[in-house]
C-alpha cells in the first residue's frame, strides 16, 4: 500500500486598502487513497527533507555555537535578575539565601557557557541546579510542568544535558587559548 502526502493549494481573496490580492495557501494531508489532485508520495517528501538536512549540515557547528551563546546569555540574565535586579527583577537577594546561591550559580555558569570556558563543567552544575529548582519549587504543584510552571526549568535542564554531551563547540575561549577542550 502506498501512502501519499496530498498537496493542496488554493487561493484566498484578500481585500487590503482597496486592492484585491490573492494569497496562496499550501499544505499537506496524509491519505492512503490516490486522489486526482497533486500527489506527492511520502518517499518523495522524505527525500525532500533529506535534501534540506544535507544543505544545513554544513552549518551545524555554527548553529550549535549560536544555541550555546543564547543558552549562556539567558541563564546569565536570570541570575542577574535575581542578584542585581536587572531586566525588571527585584535586586538584593541575600548571598547565602536560596535565591542568592541560585542567582550566583546562574551568573557564573551562564558566563562560562557564554564564552565557552569549561562548558561541560558549568553545564553539569547548571543542570543540577535546574533539577533542584524543579523538585523544590515546581513539582509540588502537580505532575504537569505546564500547570506547575516548571517547563522553563525542565527546558534548561535538557539544554544543559546537550551542552554536557557536546561541550564547547568549535568557537570557544577554551579552544582559543589551549587548542583543546579540558572539561
Amino acid at each position: 500500500m502506498t501512502i501519499y502526502a496530498i498537496q493542496f493549494l488554493f487561493t484566498k481573496r484578500k481585500k487590503n486598502s482597496g486592492l484585491d490580492r490573492h494569497e496562496i495557501i499550501s499544505g499537506y494531508y496524509i491519505s492512503s487513497q490516490p486522489q486526482k489532485s497533486l500527489l506527492i508520495p511520502i518517499s518523495r517528501l522524505i527525500s525532500m527533507l533529506h535534501v534540506i538536512k544535507n544543505k544545513l549540515e554544513c552549518c551545524e557547528s555554527t548553529f550549535y555555537v549560536i544555541a550555546r551563546l543564547l543558552i549562556g546569555f539567558m541563564f546569565f540574565a536570570h541570575g542577574a535578575q535575581k542578584i542585581f535586579g536587572w531586566y525588571g527583577g527585584k535586586s538584593g537577594a541575600a548571598l547565602f539565601s536560596l535565591m542568592g546561591v541560585a542567582g550566583w550559580v546562574e551568573i557564573i555558569t551562564g558566563i562560562l557557557i557564554l564564552v565557552g570556558l569549561w562548558t561541560r563543567l558549568a553545564a553539569f552544575f547548571a543542570a543540577g541546579q535546574m533539577l533542584v529548582a524543579y523538585f523544590m519549587v515546581h513539582a509540588g504543584g502537580g505532575w504537569n510542568p505546564l500547570v506547575n510552571k516548571g517547563e522553563l526549568a525542565l527546558l534548561y535542564f535538557a539544554a544543559f544535558l546537550l551542552l554536557l554531551i557536546h561541550g564547547n563547540g568549535p568557537y570557544s575561549l577554551e579552544k582559543f587559548f589551549s587548542k583543546k577542550e579540558r572539561f
